[in-house]
């Protein structure tokens, strides 16, 4: 290799890093107000709309399990990339249309979107990533720095994205501006995927595997008739069921024992499975925790947070810019940090690493409660309590989040290292949806003869402090399990004290 190709990065890394990032300020812009929408515009109660958030967000990391199956056997990379983009712009164009049609007619419409987006986001998620380590020979150094590059993609994708989608006196316009970020980013893919997307060797990447049958078009077709049938279920069978449920949390019942009787599984192989799994359960507090941001934390910011900076009131959409913002100011420096230690041989072990994520997430939430205790129901928060929760948030994720990914990487069996991923994001998948479940129990900002308080656990909700308490005491047990746990996970998985 020459000196040339050994210190920069193929064109390609760029045109997927502008692809992705306009796609992430699709998912992330159209989020950033999905909350609000809900509530403001197509009149549903707070239950209701946390209910639909976790729904959507879950389902979101639950359908790259089918798009990956589908690109390994018959898309291929590009054209997953493709039909994944093509449905969420069109997904977001149905958002839009909802939001102009409003509280009457705007429901249904809000479903087709969803649907969409969700199964667009099956195809198009698993793919640009697999196609940044295409470009590179297998070992090469560079791969490294790729990711870290293509990671740059997504935060400021995330990062801008709330500050334009928000910015709009109509929440329509939002959806709209995240529906041709979307086009944006699908135009300049096809525009230049033949010239760049090939290796230094000439050598084209993510090409069609083969001619799709009958069977994949049904796979596809019926995906989506699925996907917006569970959408649907309750309002058409005026039913209380949440099958989505039932699918995710089942689904992370299901998969660990299909894999784990896999009679060709080592001891060993089962060991380091058993850690995945473990660590897996724990993952599900802190996201159900840390994903708040697009729901109760959103309804927070917009009823309870003073947002007013001199003359000008800041859209409380803008603080889902702060984590984004904060993972490229600290992950170089977490970064460092994890080296300096390795060097000392202090380094933490995964496990470890990823207690210290759960428990500063506790401590956001210990923050905001500080802020909060004693508020009465028209008083209002300085909006710094609110940006420092989301700063040490974005800490726990960055020693959580992609330890955990590395983790996953490192401990599969080669030939289940795809199946374990997809495992992996089930779990994220779970946390989701448990976050809308969380964000459904935030207590009424009005309150009237007849008003009906959320419990948990036999526990009546009824302020503010009480509510996020429950988020400390979720993530502060989680944390000091995971703690005691520690050491013994990392026998089990037979790696070096700092992997």
């Amino acid at each position: 290799m020459s000196e040339k190709s050994s210190t920069k990065h193929p064109f390609g890394l760029y045109l997927l890093f502008v692809t992705e990032m306009w796609e992430r300020f699709s998912y992330y812009g159209m989020r950033a107000i999905f909350m609000l929408f809900m509530v403001k515009v197509l009149l549903l109660n707070d239950k209701e709309a946390s209910q639909i958030y976790g729904s959507y967000t879950g389902l979101v990391y639950l359908t790259p399990l089918l798009g990956g199956y589908l690109c390994d056997r018959y898309l291929g990379n590009r054209r997953s990339i493709l039909i994944g983009g093509i449905l969420m712009a069109i997904g977001q164009f149905f958002m839009f249309l909802s939001a102009s049609a409003g509280a009457e007619g705007g429901v249904p419409l809000m479903w087709t979107g969803l649907t969409a987006l969700i199964v667009g986001n099956g195809f198009f998620k698993p793919n640009i990533s697999t196609m940044v380590g295409q470009l590179y020979p297998e070992n090469d150094r560079r791969i490294d720095s790729a990711f870290t590059i293509f990671y740059m993609g997504i935060n400021l994708g995330a990062f801008f994205s709330p500050l334009i989608c928000s910015s709009f006196t109509d929440y329509k316009w939002g959806f709209l501006a995240a529906c041709i970020g979307m086009l944006l980013g699908l135009l300049t893919f096809v525009a230049l995927q033949n010239k760049h997307l090939k290796t230094e060797a000439g050598i084209e990447i993510g090409k069609t595997v083969k001619p799709l049958d009958a069977k994949a078009i049904l796979m596809i077709i019926g995906s989506i008739g699925i996907i917006f049938f569970m959408l649907n279920f309750k309002q058409w069978f005026q039913s209380e069921i949440e099958i989505i449920s039932y699918l995710i949390y089942g689904s992370m019942i299901v998969m660990p024992i299909l894999i784990l009787t896999d009679k060709s599984l080592t001891k060993q192989e089962v060991q380091r499975i058993l850690v995945i799994f473990i660590l897996a359960f724990f993952v599900i507090f802190f996201w159900g925790a840390f994903e708040q941001a697009g729901a109760s934390l959103t309804l927070f910011a917009d009823r309870q947070t003073d947002r007013n900076i001199g003359s000008w009131e800041m859209p409380a959409e803008y603080f889902q810019s702060i984590n984004p913002l904060a993972v490229i100011a600290l992950a170089p420096l977490f970064s460092l940090l994890w080296g300096f230690l390795y060097k000392r041989n202090s380094e933490p072990s995964s496990p470890t690493k990823m207690a210290y994520g759960l428990a500063l997430v506790a401590l956001g939430y210990v923050v905001i409660a500080i802020a909060v205790k004693g508020l009465g129901m028209g008083e209002k928060v300085s909006m710094w309590w609110l940006v420092a929760l989301y700063v040490i948030h974005t800490m726990g994720e960055l020693c959580l989040s992609p330890i955990g990914l590395s983790m996953v990487s490192k401990l599969s069996p080669i030939r289940l290292s795809s199946l374990m991923m997809g495992t992996w994001f089930l779990a994220n998948a779970a946390a989701n949806k448990f976050a809308g479940t969380l964000s459904a129990l935030i207590p009424p900002s009005e309150v009237t003869a007849d008003t009906q308080y959320p419990s948990f656990a036999g526990f009546q909700i009824t302020n503010l402090y009480e509510f996020f308490m429950l988020f400390i005491v979720m993530t502060g047990i989680a944390a000091a399990i995971l703690f005691v746990l520690s050491k013994t996970l990392q026998k089990m998985m037979n790696t070096p004290a700092a992997p």
